[in-house]
C-alpha cells in the first residue's frame, strides 16, 4: 500500500527534477542545495490540511507564528522576530484565559505547562534581542523542541 506521504514526496521528487531540466535548458545556474533537499514543512503539509501555510489543527497558528519568528530571526530582523514572539505569548496566554473547559490547561495541565515552558525557552532570547542577539543555534533548537510539544498537543 503506498501512503500519502510516499505520493507526496515521489511528485515533489518529479517536480524538482523537472525543474531541475528545465532550469539547465534556460542555462540558468541554481545552487543543486535547492533540488536536493526538500522543504522543511513537506511533512507537516502531508498530515495535516492547510490555509495559506498554517495547519488547520488547534496547535497551527501558534506553529506558524512561531516558524515566522524564527524567519526572521535567521535573517538578522530581530525587531520582527521580537515582535512575533510577543505576538504569539499574547495569542496562547488569551487563548487559554477564554478558552474554558477546551483550553489546554483544563484538559491537560501538564502538557500545558511543558509546552508554555517550551515557548518561553523559544521566544525569551528573541524578546531580548535588544540586550544580545540571539545564538542562532540554541534558538532553532528551542524552536525544534516548542513544535514538539505543540505536536503532543494537537
Amino acid at each position: 500500500m503506498i501512503h500519502a506521504s510516499h505520493s507526496i514526496r515521489k511528485s515533489a521528487l518529479s517536480l524538482g527534477i523537472g525543474l531541475l531540466l528545465v532550469v539547465a535548458a534556460a542555462g540558468l545556474r541554481v545552487p543543486v542545495r535547492m533540488f536536493v533537499t526538500a522543504p522543511p514543512v513537506l511533512a507537516q503539509e502531508a498530515h495535516q490540511p492547510q490555509n495559506a501555510g498554517v495547519d488547520k489543527t488547534k496547535m497551527g497558528p501558534y506553529r506558524a507564528l512561531a516558524r515566522l519568528a524564527l524567519a526572521a530571526c535567521q535573517k538578522g530582523d530581530y525587531a520582527t522576530a521580537a515582535q512575533l514572539a510577543t505576538i504569539l505569548e499574547r495569542v496562547w496566554d488569551k487563548a487559554e484565559d477564554y478558552g474554558g473547559d477546551t483550553a489546554l490547561s483544563k484538559t491537560n495541565p501538564t502538557l500545558f505547562k511543558q509546552v508554555d515552558k517550551a515557548m518561553d525557552d523559544f521566544i525569551t532570547p528573541l524578546e531580548n534581542y535588544a540586550k544580545a542577539p540571539p545564538d542562532a543555534t540554541k534558538v532553532k533548537a528551542a524552536y525544534n523542541s516548542y513544535l514538539e510539544k505543540l505536536n503532543l498537543a494537537d
